[in-house]
């Protein structure tokens, strides 16, 4: 019996340490989440299909396609593989070198550009590796797409949730404090 309360004693310990872990390091895990399911669900399709292969799930509306995309979003840029991951990595630097500050902002604003980076470097692993980006959700009125994108597309709604409705409110707390 003592045996079994010490074995709930160290789950509840881990479990504890997780809900900490994600409460303190909430943009971490997000980050790492978006980045591991992605590479995940990419190697999937690419273990399990062969390029332009189409599984129908829903038949005329949602599709697995598993596309080889050397372009950026809807294609285009295509084949600018260098250019392509330059940006990439330009767009790392700056989010590294500006993310302190963003730490102290918005939780939409500074969760929207964790999403973004975190989408950017997914797709990046990608372009680094093969040159191409695997792209496979398939809804047949819209060009295919991946977790990567969903994420970045994810992001910049939240950026401008929190641009168009939520720093604004905070400067007008600051400046009402000011006078």
């Amino acid at each position: 019996m003592n045996s079994l309360v010490n074995f709930m004693k160290k789950i509840l310990l881990v479990v504890e340490l997780f809900f900490v872990i994600l409460f303190v390091h909430r943009d971490k895990v997000l980050f790492f989440a978006v980045v591991a399911l992605d590479q995940f669900t990419k190697a999937l399709v690419m273990k399990s299909m062969v390029p332009g292969e189409s599984i129908p799930l829903v038949q005329d509306f949602f599709h697995l396609t598993y596309v080889l995309n050397p372009g950026a979003a809807f294609g285009i840029l295509s084949n600018q593989r260098l250019f392509l991951m330059v940006t990439g990595a330009v767009l790392i630097l700056a989010t590294a070198y500006f993310y302190p500050l963003l730490k102290k902002s918005d939780g939409f604003l500074r969760f929207g550009t964790t999403a973004i980076l975190s989408g950017a470097v997914a797709n990046l692993i990608d372009r680094v590796q093969t040159g191409y980006v695997v792209d496979f959700f398939d809804f047949r009125i819209w060009p295919v797409f991946n977790v990567a994108d969903i994420a970045i597309v994810a992001g910049m709604g939240l950026m401008i949730y929190s641009i168009l409705f939520r720093l604004d409110d905070k400067v007008n707390d600051v400046e009402g404090v000011r006078q």
